[in-house]
């Protein structure tokens, strides 16, 4: 059986019925965390370039873009509102997988549920969360079974993977059309790491772009337009582009797809406590939890020490420059670590201009290193150790086998609340919208249909 068909058999199998009461409620946290950080993503900076450019696309009012409430075609409402979840850092992610699927995932499905919605074709949570709940499967099996070190954006690549099958399900589409917007979305696949590695704000947008694609995938495939099969195995396909030769893993490949429909993956996705990348999440919670016990501060503490896997080396192991941009400062351990030496937290103000050209913190970066603990696995995002050595002699240090926000050391309800609450707050929607807007996302399993919920998310 190949790949493509096991993707399919799974598809086809996915009923919002049969979902398990944990698969449900962590598609409801997850849904509910992705909409929160999306409507904090609408005061980026840079969000009229975006907004501009989209708009050039044409005009129409299928879906609702959530920092403003105006309205455009789906393709159009899918590429602000993701890039908008994906822009502060703060979006959930499948570590294992390294891949940030609602980001792309949810954006997408909402925006043609709108559509379908004005057509009226009404489309009821249960059904939005069958689609979510199979388009996280599909992106994260797809970034589990790979085993190269990123040169691609992955998460914007399977998150449109993920998509156009989830979005085929959403319509109510024949396999036939799963398998033409899995080969379009395929063919339309783009993204690399070199954003990442700038601080470029187009890293963000990679996401924006991916789940265009997959709506214009879904377009396509209801059409009958025909894509290509095979994607995932073939001589230019997925695993022999994108990550090692496939011949020498294909049992290996194979046995991931296997477990598809044994347990569903979005029950293992992590939350982000803080609005940074998930590589930084751990040094933060360490330094977090060392400065409450021992009363360390930016004056107090003389050096930082993270030893980590490569990845996490990698993604956020960069100096602090002067006039850094708020992309590249989200993911620069030496400011967040001071940010949390400083104020005991990282919030979504600390990367204003004013925050960013704070003498103290830069002063402070210097003071902290990162060595690579020798970890195989170029996809691992722990085990993490932080330590801290004061100016008065001491020397502290914690052992972090998970990260907070992972399944083994879950954000708690309470906190999950707070966050969403904190970005509402900071999208400038009031208390009251706020709680309204939480209350209708909790319901979401027994909502009839999505109508109105965009108009409660739009400030």
């Amino acid at each position: 059986m190949t790949l493509e068909s096991r993707l399919l058999d799974h598809a086809e199998a996915m009923h919002a019925t049969a979902l398990p009461p944990r698969s449900m409620a962590a598609a409801v946290a997850f849904i509910t965390d992705s909409i929160g950080v999306g409507l904090a993503g609408g005061r980026h900076p840079r969000l009229e370039q975006v907004r501009a450019a989209a708009s050039q696309a044409g005009r129409g009012d299928d879906a609702t873009e959530w920092s403003s409430g105006r309205r455009m075609p789906a393709p159009s409402a899918a590429l602000l509102n993701a890039w908008q979840i994906h822009n502060q850092e703060f979006d959930c992610v499948h570590e294992a997988a390294v891949v940030h699927p609602m980001a792309t995932i949810l954006p997408a499905l909402l925006a043609v549920a709108e559509r379908q919605e004005r057509a009226d074709r009404a489309v009821s949570g249960a059904r939005l969360i069958e689609a979510v709940v199979l388009a996280v499967d599909v992106a994260a099996t797809i970034g589990v079974a790979q085993a190269a070190p990123m040169r691609f954006f992955r998460p914007a690549m399977c998150g449109a993977l993920g998509a156009s099958l989830g979005l085929v399900k959403l319509v109510g589409g024949t396999r036939e059309q799963m398998a033409d917007a899995l080969g379009i979305a395929y063919s339309m696949l783009a993204g690399t790491m070199q954003a990442h590695r700038e601080g470029s704000p187009m890293l963000a947008l990679q996401i924006g772009i991916a789940a265009r694609s997959a709506v214009t995938a879904l377009d396509l495939a209801l059409t009958s337009f025909a894509g290509p099969r095979d994607v995932l195995e073939g001589p230019f396909g997925y695993y022999e582009l994108f990550d090692k030769p496939l011949a020498p893993r294909r049992d290996a490949v194979a046995a991931v797809f296997a477990r598809l429909g044994q347990h569903h993956r979005i029950e293992e996705l992590s939350h982000k406590p803080q609005p940074t990348g998930r590589a930084a999440q751990g040094a933060l919670d360490g330094l977090a939890r060392l400065r409450r016990e021992y009363d360390l501060g930016l004056e107090s503490v003389a050096e930082v020490e993270l030893r980590a896997p490569p990845l996490v080396l990698r993604l956020v192991g960069r100096p602090l420059v002067h006039g850094m941009d708020v992309n590249y400062a989200r993911l620069c351990l030496p400011y967040l670590a001071a940010t949390m030496l400083e104020r005991g937290a990282v919030d979504l103000d600390d990367f204003s201009p004013e925050a960013l050209a704070s003498p103290a913190r830069a002063a402070f970066a210097p003071r902290v290193r990162w060595v690579d603990n020798g970890h195989t696995d170029p996809n691992a995002l722990a085990p993490q150790t932080v330590r801290v050595r004061t100016r008065a002699g001491g020397e502290y240090r914690i052992e972090l086998p998970a990260v907070l926000g992972h399944p083994d050391q879950p954000l708690s309800p309470k906190a999950q609340r707070a966050k969403f609450d904190a970005c509402c707050h900071f999208a400038g929607l009031a208390p009251a919208r706020s709680a309204a807007l939480h209350a209708e996302l909790q319901g979401l399993p027994s909502r009839p249909s999505l109508a109105g919920l965009s108009l409660l998310a739009s400030p």
